[in-house]
Formats: structure tokens, C-alpha cells, sequence
């Protein structure tokens, strides 16, 4: 059977009301944008990359970094615009089988990542897929307990139920699913088959304010300069030595 044509769509608007013009923003010398072409790119699973904006100005980011522009309608470009709308109409000019959501506030995600995410979402055979952070912590909503009692012990965090966080930086839908929804009832992020794909902890960074972003800078600029070596203080061999002698 041929394989569905498969796209990568990087939304870009221009307006941010927590962080204006972030994905214009430098992260270790380079646009917040650009990260999330270079991963859709590096990744190799999409027939091709498109960043869809909300302003001109993304056309030369696009061209600059490798990736195809789309131009959305004026209607689409708001902060009150809903995600459904802005998948619907790229779909609508770019038909496809299979539309892959690459997020730009995720600029730590490697093309190895979201390669791994697209092959999940193909293996399964799902409609709609969006990544998560996994988190085995003591979780509350709206003041009462998700995943431990306040009626006994104070449960350890290795015992716990994980709680699932979307971090959406990579959502995904198979168009033809996601469009029959979308026409029916005005909405259809979740159409069809759905999915949960955990990614890593880096992936799941997003840049919303500009304390992400100064941290997304610090990590990538380490990167560049040859990663995190973990060490310890020296105190920590001899309570190592220690631990074993009495094992």
C-alpha cells in the first residue's frame, strides 16, 4: 500500500500576548522558529515542511532555514483564533493524508524525536496524536487529589499513577478524519483514534514566557559548547566507599 503524503505544518504568528514576536526571539543565535523546521527537516519522514504564518515576515524565515510558506488568511491570524480553524484551513490548501503539527515553543525537540513520534502515530494506526510529559508526582485539580489519598500515609512519588501533561510539541491528524469532524461540529483536534505520545523532558520545555525562553538559550548554548558532564563533590566517592563497606 503507498504511503499517505505526509506534511509538517510550523504555525508562526507575529502577535503573543505573554512574549511578543517569540518566534522572531533568538535562542543561542538563531530565531525560536527556525529549531522547529530544523526538526521536522532532520527528522526525513515528511514529503515536505511548511511554516504557516500570520505575517510575510515568516516567508524569509522559511526560505532562510529550508521550508515552504503559507500565508494564512488575515480571519486566522488573532490571538483568539482556535487551533481547529488554523488546522482546517491549512488542510484545505495543502491536501494531504497525514498533518503533522510541529510546534516552535518546543525549540529543545530533535529531528530524532519527532521521527520516533510520526512512526508511533503510523504503527498505531491513529487518527489524532499529541505528545506529553509523563510525571510521577503528587497531582491536584482544582484542589482535590488525582492520584493520591489524603487519607493515609504520604505516598512515595516511585508509587504513584503518573499524571500525563500535554506539551503539543508535535500534534498530529490524518486529514481526512480530522476534516469529516471539523465540518460536522466545528472542531476536531480530538477526531477519530486518539493518542498520547510521551516525549523527553527537553522536548517538553515550552516557550511561553521569557524565562522559557532563557532557559531553552542556556541548555542549546551548552549544547553547543560540548553538553553537561555530570560530576560530584569529592564527598560522594567516600560515602560511596563507605555504602559499600557495610554492604
Amino acid at each position: 500500500m503507498e504511503r499517505a503524503a505526509l506534511i509538517a505544518m510550523v504555525p508562526a504568528r507575529i502577535g503573543s500576548t505573554r512574549l511578543p514576536m517569540k518566534n522572531l526571539a533568538l535562542v543561542a543565535g538563531r530565531p525560536l522558529i527556525s529549531y522547529a523546521i530544523r526538526a521536522a527537516l532532520e527528522s526525513g519522514v515528511f514529503d515536505r515542511v511548511v511554516v504557516n504564518g500570520d505575517h510575510p515576515v515568516f516567508a524569509e524565515v522559511a526560505e532562510r532555514y529550508g521550508a515552504g510558506f503559507y500565508l494564512r488568511p488575515p480571519e486566522l491570524g488573532s490571538s483568539s483564533t482556535k487551533s481547529d480553524d488554523v488546522v482546517a484551513d491549512f488542510m484545505e490548501k495543502h491536501p494531504a493524508g497525514i498533518t503533522a503539527w510541529v510546534n516552535p515553543t518546543s525549540p529543545l525537540q530533535t529531528g530524532g524525536e519527532v521521527r520516533k513520534v510520526v512512526e508511533h502515530f503510523e504503527a498505531e494506526g491513529l487518527d489524532t496524536l499529541i505528545t506529553t510529559n509523563s510525571y510521577q508526582v503528587h497531582a491536584a485539580f482544582q484542589g482535590r487529589p488525582l492520584n493520591y489519598r489524603e487519607d493515609g500515609l504520604f505516598a512515595q512519588t516511585q508509587d504513584l499513577e503518573p499524571v500525563e501533561l500535554f506539551v503539543y510539541s508535535v500534534m498530529m491528524w490524518r486529514n481526512d478524519t480530522f476534516m469529516a469532524a471539523h465540518r460536522e461540529r466545528g472542531y476536531a483536534l480530538f477526531s477519530g483514534r486518539c493518542g498520547l505520545f510521551p516525549v523527553s523532558r527537553m522536548a517538553g520545555i515550552i516557550v511561553k514566557r521569557e524565562e522559557d525562553l532563557m532557559l531553552a538559550d542556556h541548555i542549546l548554548k551548552a549544547r553547543e559548547a560540548g553538553g553537561f558532564r555530570l560530576e560530584y563533590d569529592p564527598l560522594a566517592e567516600k560515602a560511596r566507599e563507605e555504602r559499600n563497606a557495610k554492604a
